[in-house]
C-alpha cells in the first residue's frame, strides 16, 4: 500500500500500525494509523508526522511524491510522539524546513526534543499562503493537549485536526465509505471516551469555531479519513461533548466468591422487568478502555464491588481511578456489593460518584457474605426501582 492522493496534490502518506494492542492503557484491538499529509503547491508542507517506528514507512510514500529534501514547512499540530515523533528523522532531509505550531507546539516540542528546529509559531486565525492554496490555522487548546491545533484549507475543504475526529484502527482503506459506520462510529465512542471526554466545553468552543467553515473532507491523526459521513461523526462529538446519554443501564463490577456478582445479574432482571436496556461488564474479562466505550452512551452506571482490605478491589479502584479521571458527567449512579465485616467498598465506590456530581436517587446497597433468596428478590426490586426512575 502506498501514498493515497486524497486531493488534487493532497496526498496521505502516513503510517499503519497493524500489531499495536495496547496505546498508553488503552487496547486497540483493531491497530491504528498515524496519519500524515503531504501538499503539493508551489511550497510543498507535510502535515504532522508518524511515530518514531514506521518513519521509513512514511518517508517512502513521501518519495513516491516527490523528493523529500524539497519539504519547505512541517505543520506540527500536536506534540504528542505518535505525531511529533519523526520529525527530527524527517528534517535530516528536509534541512531548510521551518517547523510550523503553536505558542505552546513550540515549548512542548522544545522540551521534547532539545533542540531549536527552525520554528514558526502561529496564532490562532494566522494564515500562510503557500501558492494557489492558503493554509488556515485554529487553535484548539485541551482538545485533548493545550498545544493542539488544526489546519484548514478552504480552496479544498478540507480539514486536518490531528487528534480530533480519530479512531484507532489499522487498515487499507482510507475513507469513511469503505468501511463503513458501525464499526467507525464504535471506535470514534472508544476514542472520544478514552483520550476526549474530560474536554466536552473545549471540544464545544472547537465546534463552534469550526462551525463556519465549508468542509467536505476530514483528516484526523489517526484512523480512516471522513468524506461521506462527517455529518454522523459531527452529530456524534456535539451529543459527547454535551455529555447526552441514551436511557440505558451500564452494570460494572467484580466479585472475590460471586457474592456481588449475584447481585449484579439481580439488578439486571431488575432494570430488565422495568423496561431497560442493560449492558453487564466484569472487571475479570472487560478492560476498562473498553468499559469507557459503554459510558459514554448511558445514563445510568451501577457498580458493586465486595470490600477487600478495608477497601474495594483493587480492580475497581483501577476502573475508578480511571473514570475519575475522563469525568464523565450527567449520570445516574447506584452502588452495591457484598462485604464479610467492613463493608466499605459501597461506601467509598459511592464518595467517588459523588465527587463527579452525579444523581444519586436510590441509597446503596451491600450485602453480609452471601446474598439470600429474599435478599436477592430485594435487590432485584432495587434494580426495578432504578428502571423506572431512568425514564424519567
Amino acid at each position: 500500500m502506498g501514498k493515497k492522493e486524497i486531493k488534487p496534490n493532497i496526498y496521505w502518506v502516513g503510517g499503519v500500525d497493524w500489531d499495536i494492542r495496547n496505546f498508553h492503557g488503552y487496547l486497540t484491538q483493531r491497530g491504528t494509523t498515524y496519519n500524515a499529509y503531504l501538499i503539493l503547491d508551489e511550497k510543498i508542507v507535510l502535515v504532522d508526522t508518524v511515530k518514531h517506528y514506521l518513519f521509513e514507512e512514511m518517508l517512502a510514500r513521501i518519495r513516491e511524491i516527490i523528493d523529500p529534501t524539497k519539504i519547505d514547512y512541517i505543520v506540527s499540530n500536536h506534540v504528542e510522539m505518535d505525531h511529533s515523533g519523526s520529525i527530527l528523522k524527517i528534517l535530516e532531509y528536509a534541512t531548510n524546513a521551518k517547523v510550523i505550531t503553536s505558542t505552546q507546539g513550540e515549548k512542548g516540542l522544545l522540551r521534547h526534543y532539545k533542540k531549536d528546529l527552525n520554528f514558526q509559531v502561529v496564532n490562532s486565525g494566522d494564515t500562510l499562503n503557500i501558492g494557489k492554496r492558503t493554509l488556515h490555522f485554529v487553535h484548539t487548546p485541551m482538545v485533548h493537549w493545550p498545544d493542539n491545533m488544526v489546519t484548514y484549507i478552504p480552496e479544498d475543504k478540507l480539514l486536518l485536526p490531528n487528534d480530533a475526529f480519530g479512531q484507532h484502527i489499522a487498515c487499507s482503506e482510507r475513507f469513511d465509505d469503505e468501511i463503513g459506520l458501525e464499526i467507525l462510529k464504535e471506535e470514534a465512542a472508544k476514542y472520544y471516551a478514552n483520550i476526549v471526554l474530560p474536554y466536552g466545553d473545549q471540544v464545544k468552543k472547537a465546534l463552534e469555531a469550526l462551525s463556519g467553515l465549508e468542509i467536505d473532507m476530514i483528516g484526523p491523526s489517526h484512523g480512516i479519513i471522513w468524506r461521506s459521513l462527517i455529518p454522523n461523526i459531527l452529530e456524534e462529538y456535539t451529543k459527547w461533548a454535551n455529555h447526552k446519554t441514551e436511557n440505558k443501564a451500564l452494570i460494572v463490577y467484580d466479585s472475590m466468591w460471586e457474592s456481588t456478582k449475584k447481585m449484579a445479574y439481580k439488578l439486571k432482571e431488575g432494570l430488565e422487568d422495568a423496561g431497560i436496556y442493560v449492558t453487564i461488564r466484569s472487571l475479570k474479562t472487560n478492560h476498562i478502555s473498553d468499559v469507557m466505550t459503554d459510558v459514554i452512551s448511558t445514563k445510568m452506571i451501577l457498580i458493586g464491588s465486595p470490600t477487600l482490605n478495608n477497601g474495594m478491589l483493587p480492580s475497581m479502584g483501577a476502573f475508578l481511578t480511571y473514570l475519575k479521571g475522563l469525568r464523565p458527567r450527567n449520570r445516574i449512579g447506584f452502588a452495591f456489593g457484598s462485604y464479610g465485616w467492613g463493608g466499605q467498598a459501597v461506601g467509598d465506590i459511592e464518595e467517588i460518584m459523588k465527587e463527579l456530581k452525579w444523581e444519586l436517587p436510590v441509597q446503596c446497597t451491600k450485602i453480609k457474605f452471601i446474598p439470600d433468596e429474599d435478599e436477592l428478590a430485594n435487590v432485584k426490586k432495587i434494580g426495578c426501582e432504578l428502571g423506572k426512575l431512568i425514564k424519567v
